[in-house]
């Protein structure tokens, strides 16, 4: 991916031709020819799992911590044993790696966070730049409390800026908080300035250099932006953009913002921010929104194919149909117990999908302390052939009273019909049709299950469906017969004469 990226950046950026860069990167003219005109970096998902280091899950984590020991005594810093040992308490028997590869992690990681004492230089930015980066925040979701994280893109140029509201500071949300922003406004920055955000950032090098994670690079290069990046432990370099992610909270999260929906609150924050823009430049040189329009002016036009924003991975479920994914359970579906599926993750859902890719279902993504989701609309089917176990399982408790009650006078086989009908009318329309046909029914006196699947076809569809009728070999076939018409005929002639 690097390689694709330099190959790029000489003919965007330097003006080299495809043969001088063909001649320079030993990469045949036609493989430069193809990369230089590509414009879809969309990541092709393939039914391939890959191996991974027994500490990449882990690696952020142990930065975090590393990095919040700077602001510790240094009798209170984690030592390489006690990250092990708080790894383990955290994760219990997941956690497989040994302490030596820990110690070799902690090792890396503190040579990679040492700085050296720099001078503040005071940097100007020219129109169509602009600079991110998260900052923390609480949030109500639908009556649940979360300690989240905002995405800031601020423009220095004209003081503009946008958010966004997530519950995780994962490199899903930072993409789609980036493209959020980019398709509102219909253009992309020249190039964006960052610190070193673990989504971005894999690893700092020598004299400035960054190798950038896989996921980054494909969306950077899809947008074709620029990326710059701060010294380690040096946010005074994008200052416009930590003056905004304080602005943005006095202004945009106080009080705690509460939502039903997090996603579409995002897409109403984006409009306060455009209001916001009507007023005067802290420097007096015009109101914010004028001097946007530069910046927007300046912008990198949109690419004509949307880019998807997931993470991808493969998993085996259970015996229950349940994987794990980010340390948390989801549901499938009773058949794919036993079986690989492939995660899409995004930064508000997952999906599952088959081996074939055929969705089996989506759930919204878990953070915090949330730590498994079930959906149990997969798993009627298997309820409907073991009945008394319905009335344990989750979905027992989300249905309304007068079912509850309903379900609760019948037998075992009236328990097993009723089921049935649930997951039939579940398939045909979804879940909550099937709960409204039954509550209804019940509601009319009606209870019978032909009068319940009749009243969920009124509902859904103008006229009921009308049923094949097999008629028994009892049932004696009927001759033809061709009435003789003409007798009417000379009725009414009669009768159409006067007397």
């Amino acid at each position: 991916m690097e390689q694709i990226y330099r190959i790029r950046n000489m003919k965007k950026y330097e003006g080299k031709s495809v043969r001088k860069i063909a001649s320079i990167t030993g990469h045949d003219f036609k493989t430069v020819k193809k990369y230089i005109e590509k414009e879809d970096f969309n990541l092709a998902i393939r039914p391939k799992q890959h191996r991974k280091g027994k500490l990449s899950p882990y690696r952020s984590l142990i930065t975090s911590w590393l990095i919040s020991d700077q602001q510790a005594p240094h009798k209170q810093q984690h030592t390489a044993k006690r990250v092990y040992d708080r790894l383990q308490e955290f994760y219990h028997g997941e956690f497989k790696a040994s302490e030596r590869s820990v110690r070799k992690c902690v090792a890396q990681l503190r040579k990679e966070l040492q700085t050296e004492t720099t001078a503040f230089l005071p940097l100007e930015h020219p129109p169509g730049e602009a600079q991110g980066d998260f900052g923390e925040a609480r949030f109500v979701e639908n009556g649940k409390t979360y300690d989240g994280y905002y995405f800031n893109l601020s423009y220095p140029y004209s003081n503009a800026g946008y958010m966004q509201l997530f519950k995780s500071a994962n490199q899903e949300c930072l993409l789609e908080g980036m493209k959020a922003i980019f398709e509102h406004i219909g253009g992309v920055p020249t190039a964006i300035w960052f610190d070193n955000l673990s989504p971005v950032v894999k690893k700092i090098k020598e004299h400035g250099k960054r190798d950038l994670t896989d996921g980054f690079l494909r969306f950077m290069m899809h947008y074709g932006f620029q990326s710059n990046f701060c010294n380690p432990d040096s946010g005074h370099e994008k200052g416009s953009v930590e003056n905004k992610v304080g602005y943005h909270r006095r202004n945009l999260l106080v009080p705690v913002p509460e939502c039903q929906d997090l996603k579409e609150y995002n897409q109403a924050l984006l409009t306060r921010c455009d209001q916001d823009m009507q007023r005067e430049h802290y420097r007096g040189y015009g109101r914010i929104h004028a001097l946007f329009q530069e910046d927007k002016q300046a912008f990198l036009p949109l690419p004509a194919i949307p880019f998807e924003v997931f993470q991808h991975e493969f998993a085996k479920a259970n015996h229950y149909g349940k994987v794990k994914f980010d340390h948390r359970t989801y549901s499938t579906s009773p058949k794919m117990a036993g079986r690989q599926v492939i995660i899409k993750a995004g930064a508000y859902e997952v999906a599952i999908l088959d081996s074939d890719y055929h969705h089996i279902i989506t759930h919204k993504r878990l953070y915090g302390k949330e730590t498994e989701s079930m959906n149990w609309i997969p798993y009627l089917d298997l309820l409907s052939r073991k009945p008394t176990a319905f009335k344990y399982s989750g979905i027992y408790q989300t249905l309304p009273p007068v079912l509850k009650e309903y379900l609760d006078q019948q037998d075992y086989v009236g328990k097993k019909e009723i089921l049935k009908l649930l997951a039939r009318i579940t398939k045909d329309s979804d879940f909550h049709t099937a709960i409204r046909a039954f509550e209804e029914g019940l509601s009319l006196g009606v209870s019978d299950l032909d009068s319940i699947w009749a009243l969920h076809c009124h509902l859904t569809s103008e006229s009921l469906p009308e049923p094949e009728i097999v008629l028994s070999d009892s049932v004696p076939e009927l001759k033809g017969y061709a009435p003789d018409i003409t007798l009417y005929d000379d009725l009414f002639q009669t009768g159409g004469r006067s007397s």
